[in-house]
């Protein structure tokens, strides 16, 4: 059955988030031949709407107001709301980010519908589209498939391959005139303690560390790995409780849930809290002293020794294959 399906595009820092480009992806999927309609709210958001585009949705649809120019529950609800009853889609697709979760609750709960969340793939089975989600902190997966109603699912980024950009794609891009009233919080200011560089939800490598590294100046050459791969660094809540780094990087249950192309744990030792924010990822290296370390468990490939030698030389190699290859 075609669907006209509502992507939102997530906003940060003036660019499309590559989640963004991945619902796309899944909403041609779920639109079945029907329409994919692009949605960016913001403050000054007109220019990213082509984006949207050229990745594969059909139109856009913008939605400008100074009160959106923050992320606000209250905002963004009403600005999505907007889009929906003028739009009356079938499907709604957006990323399972902290906005997301926050966000797609709300409207689910405002239209009455059902919402299957953290979807890492959906495929057609028997005529029915089946969406799979991980449960029990990623230790089973479960199938759903949506009999009826509004077709509502929040995606884990990094699990959806977007399609491929296309720069001579066009479509139709147009503005909704919304009135944002009634806000019950007001953003001032944003204090950042995030880390710079590569986004560490959406790194396709990720170079982690644990209570291993010692010390806050132990990240240093997992910092220099993650650099040359063009990665992220992250941490386990044991080198944050620590104080070896800031909790914006730590990784697992409480922490930030990553599928990245690459993962490299050093000095980690494998908690069950850990493995809930990682145990996806496509290749999994572990760097370990001790080869009993829970961690070799889910590891794809292992290697027993100090990470304070394994990763210069690691760095190393990959440096000569970088110059090699250009």
């Amino acid at each position: 059955m075609a669907r006209k399906v509502l992507v939102l595009g997530e906003v940060r820092d003036g660019s499309l988030r590559n989640v963004s480009f991945e619902a796309i992806a899944a909403a041609k999927t779920i639109s079945e031949g029907g329409e994919v309609v692009g949605v960016v709210a913001g403050k000054e958001v007109s220019g990213l709407a082509e984006a949207l585009i050229r990745y594969g949705a059909d139109r856009a649809v913008t939605v400008e107001h100074d009160d959106l120019g923050q992320y606000t529950s209250d905002g963004f609800s009403q600005a999505l709301l907007a889009v929906i009853e003028s739009e009356s889609p079938e499907g709604i697709v957006m990323g399972h980010t902290a906005l997301g979760k926050d966000l797609a609750p709300r409207i689910a709960g405002k239209l009455n519908s059902g919402l299957i969340s953290d979807v890492t793939s959906l495929e057609e089975a028997g005529g029915n589209l089946v969406f799979t989600r991980p449960i029990y902190s990623g230790k089973a997966f479960e199938k759903k498939i949506i009999t009826e109603g509004l077709v509502f699912i929040t995606i884990r980024p990094n699990n959806i391959e977007s399609l491929q950009q296309d720069s001579g794609r066009t479509g139709e891009t147009s503005s909704l005139s919304v009135e944002i009233k009634n806000l019950r919080t007001i953003i001032k200011d944003v204090v950042r303690k995030a880390s710079e560089g590569v986004d560490l939800s959406e790194a396709k490598v990720i170079i982690a560390g644990g209570r291993g590294v010692k010390s806050e100046e132990g990240f240093a050459p997992l910092k220099e790995l993650a650099e040359v791969l063009g990665g992220a660094v992250g941490a386990s809540r044991g080198a944050c409780d620590a104080d070896y780094c800031d909790y914006s990087l730590q990784i697992g249950q409480t922490g930030k849930v990553v599928t990245p192309d690459l993962y490299i744990a050093c000095g980690i030792s494998g908690a069950i809290q850990h493995l809930a924010g990682m145990s996806n990822s496509k290749v999994i290296v572990a760097i370990n002293k001790d080869p009993e370390a829970n961690i070799f468990k889910v590891a794809d490939y292992g290697i027993v020794g100090d990470l304070f030698e394994v990763l210069p030389l690691l760095t190393e190699e990959f440096k000569k294959l970088k110059v090699s290859a250009n």
